[in-house]
């Protein structure tokens, strides 16, 4: 009937180990399915939060900003 219930079923009638999320505890019958599961859980949280700092304010003066985005100017040519 739900998830709980399928994993009780592979448990008893065919013997399988059970693969644990080391996260966050949920349970899965194949690896695979708990490498997606932690793919997408828990990575994207990991790199939003390794990523974070891109997204603020910085408080720079406008002649700091020139320099910056002109830093590698000459390269492209």
């Amino acid at each position: 009937m739900n998830y709980n219930d399928l994993i009780a079923h592979v448990r008893h009638v065919h013997h399988h180990s059970i693969m644990k999320c080391h996260e966050c505890g949920k349970e899965f019958i194949h690896e695979k399915d708990r490498l997606h599961h932690v793919r997408e859980e828990h990575l994207q949280k990991e790199d939003h939060r390794t990523h974070k700092w891109e997204h603020t304010n910085k408080a720079t003066n406008p002649q700091s900003d020139v320099d910056e985005h002109m830093h590698n100017f000459g390269d492209n040519f």
